[in-house]
Parts: C-alpha cells; sequence; structure tokens
C-alpha cells in the first residue's frame, strides 16, 4: 500500500480535536463508576448476584421464585445484588428487602426498559455496561441466574468465561429453572463440547436448581471448607478483570 492510498485510509484519517477531547474525557467517566462501585461494594459481603429477564410481570410464577430466593438468601446473611431494573431485578430486589441483609442495585442508564425499582438498599448508576459488569463478579460470593434474554446469557457467559480461564475464583453458578435452561445444556453437549470449543469438565461449572431451598443450600455447601471471601492472590488476579 502506497502512501497515498494508506493516507486516505479511513482508519488513518485525522480526528477532530474537539471530538478527540471528548473521547478522552470518558476515561474519567469510566474511572468514576468504577471508584464508586469499589468504594460503595467493598465492604458488603458475601453477596450473590442474581440475573433475569427485565420483561417478567410480576404475577409471573419466576418473579415469585425469585422473590422467595432472594428472601431466603436475605435472610441467611447474603446480601443480594441486581441489575436494579424491572421483572427479574425487581423480584432479586424484593426479596432482599424484604429479608435482614442488603439489597443492592446497579442500574446501567438505558433508552428503553431499564428504570430503577422501589427495592433497593443501595443504588449505584452506570452508563458502561463492561464497568458494571465488573462490579457483578468483583465482589460476588455466588451466580444465581434466571430465566432472561441476552443481557442475562451475557452475564452467564461473562462469569463461565472468568472462571474457565482463572481470572476469577471457583464460584457456585446456579441456573434456575430446568424447563428454560435443559436445551441450551444439550446444545453446550452435543454442539459445543463436540466440536471441542470447551472440555467436558467445563459443564461442572454451574448447577441447575428448581427450589430455592436447595439454592441456599448448594451455595452454603460451597463454602463450608473455603471462605466466601477472596483470597489476597485471588483479588489480585481481580484487578486484570
Amino acid at each position: 500500500m502506497d502512501d497515498i492510498t494508506r493516507a486516505n485510509h479511513p482508519v488513518l484519517q485525522p480526528i477532530d480535536d474537539k471530538e478527540l477531547a471528548r473521547e478522552s474525557w470518558k476515561i474519567f467517566q469510566i474511572m468514576g463508576e468504577f471508584v464508586e462501585g469499589f468504594e460503595r461494594l467493598a465492604r458488603i459481603r458475601p453477596s450473590v448476584s442474581i440475573f433475569g429477564s427485565a420483561r417478567t410481570a410480576q404475577d409471573d410464577p419466576i418473579y415469585l421464585l425469585t422473590v422467595d430466593i432472594a428472601r431466603k438468601l436475605s435472610d441467611s446473611g447474603f446480601a443480594v445484588v441486581s441489575g436494579g431494573g424491572p421483572g427479574i431485578m425487581e423480584a432479586a430486589n424484593k426479596g432482599a428487602w424484604e429479608g435482614k441483609s442488603p439489597s443492592i442495585g446497579l442500574n446501567i442508564q438505558l433508552p428503553n426498559e431499564q428504570s430503577g425499582n422501589d427495592y433497593q438498599d443501595i443504588s449505584l448508576y452506570f452508563r458502561h455496561f463492561f464497568s458494571r459488569k465488573v462490579m457483578f463478579v468483583k465482589h460476588a460470593s455466588a451466580y444465581v441466574v434466571m430465566p432472561g434474554g441476552f443481557g442475562t446469557l451475557d452475564e452467564l457467559a461473562e462469569i463461565l468465561t472468568l472462571v474457565q480461564t482463572g481470572k476469577t475464583r471457583r464460584i457456585p453458578i446456579v441456573l434456575v429453572h430446568t424447563p428454560f435452561w435443559e436445551k441450551l445444556i444439550e446444545w453446550f453437549k452435543e454442539t459445543l463440547v463436540a466440536a471441542g470449543t470447551i472440555s467436558p469438565e467445563d459443564l461442572d461449572l454451574f448447577v441447575i436448581l428448581d427450589d430455592p431451598d436447595e439454592v441456599v443450600e448448594y451455595i452454603f455447601k460451597h463454602y463450608e471448607k473455603i471462605s466466601s471471601g477472596p483470597t489476597p492472590e485471588e483479588r489480585a488476579n481481580f484487578m486484570e478483570l
């Protein structure tokens, strides 16, 4: 590629100084989200992050199941962290609100769907999904994943990847409601394992449960022999999330 062609390449076109300044200042906005999240959540341990659809109605059995799970976790001493919005997120915060431990919402600013629910003891607000996702992972002692859409699948894939690659510690990852998840897990086995894109033992990174008491019991059993908090080595790994 000669100099003239290279100079006209769209990737190499000069950027307007004002636009560059706006992009640079976004760094400070992102830093602010991380700093506030770290400071406000650092002392809240142990906690369980609960995920699920923003579109689930309040009279839906899955909504009511989520309230029950969150309440039992809260009464057992776990703070509950959700995305702060409606649907399953609201159900998680509501259950925690009715329990003994803090109810935390990590709200995201979106053009549609997201609006903060009324059951949050601590509310944080994010413009960027990636900084919000770090907050979900960094202090979580467990993940509970209810039925949901793309956002829920994104969070599930994120934590599975981090645990699989050793970027975060092994924590309980519980998928709730077998009828919703069984076809996806079947695809994991028949397609991903068969193609060699994941290992058979990667299927042991999570469990599928349906009963609220079983969810709480599974999380407690995981920590019977280890601390619910990260080790110094694990905290060092968190810095690379």
